[in-house]
């Protein structure tokens, strides 16, 4: 919380009726931390001020919480990647100022390992069609919510169908995202990914600034929506996030796909580190 020293992880900090806990009324951002520093943080700043603004939900002024993600990261390890997480809750039940802390953790191997073995992706009905959610004036879209019961819900049935991930799939036919990641796939020379402006996903840092820097590779970016059908003729299909980085679909619904030859320059752009194994 601000205001306090740092704990450790393990210490609790959060009362037993804050909102954050008893309704996920909250949000958060997790940024990648290499060589000591949060990648793309002004990004998902501004992000959470965003969503922070659809929800209602009053921060503290921005330098304030970059003094708190300053003082987490301070002594990491230049050499060890850290996922840095902000969190911001609505506070006590009672009434109160927002809750605010920030936690930093070494990259978890299975992240660091998936972009190099790839992951496996069933296809799961989300049962609304894509451009519901952004026709709803009242409900908040394309935001970083600690309400995480859908995704968790998706992340326990892909472990029970023996996949890794899950791709979300709109009752009108069109893929969407996963449950903690965007869709980036590669047409030709053409790299793209679905449009959060119309269809209420998340927009992600790390697919917007792949996407942005397309050039680089000579690709072409896009934006448009796009059939599980579609992707399973594409050049190349992967996940993108903030923690894993670029991560290979290597099998979509159980049919597998041959590896991309795009998949480690992309990596390479993206300044994540590999591991060979």
């Amino acid at each position: 919380m601000l205001g306090r020293n740092a704990m450790s992880v393990d210490d609790p900090v959060l009362r037993g009726d804050d909102l954050g806990v008893l309704h996920g009324d909250g949000l958060f951002e997790t940024m990648h931390l290499r060589d000591g520093m949060p990648w793309l943080r002004d990004e998902h700043l501004h992000r959470m001020f965003r969503a922070a603004s659809a929800v209602e939900l009053t921060l503290p002024p921005r330098a304030v919480l970059v003094g708190l993600l300053d003082a987490v990261r301070a002594g990491w390890p230049a050499g060890v990647e850290g996922a840095l997480r902000l969190v911001c809750t609505r506070g006590p039940e009672s009434g109160g100022p927002p809750t605010v802390y920030a936690t930093l953790t070494e990259v978890p191997a299975a992240a660091r390992r998936a972009r190099v073995t790839g992951i496996t992706v069933a296809s799961l009905p989300l049962g609304v069609p894509a451009a519901s959610r952004t026709a709803l004036d009242w409900l908040p879209a394309g935001i970083k919510s600690t309400s995480f019961a859908a995704s968790t819900a998706a992340r326990r049935w892909a472990r029970r169908a023996g996949v890794q991930d899950v791709l979300w799939i709109s009752s009108d036919g069109y893929a969407l995202e996963g449950p903690t990641a965007n869709l980036v796939w590669l047409v030709g020379r053409t790299l793209r990914t679905v449009p959060a402006a119309s269809t209420g996903i998340l927009p992600g840092t790390t697919a917007g600034w792949l996407l942005a820097h397309a050039a680089d590779l000579d690709l072409t970016a896009d934006e448009r929506l796009v059939t599980p059908a579609e992707l399973h003729a594409a050049d190349g299909v992967w996940f993108t996030s903030s923690v894993r980085g670029l991560v290979e679909v290597t099998a979509l619904d159980g049919n597998p796909r041959p590896p991309s030859p795009n998949t480690r320059a992309l990596q390479e752009l993206l300044g994540f580190p590999v591991e060979q194994t």
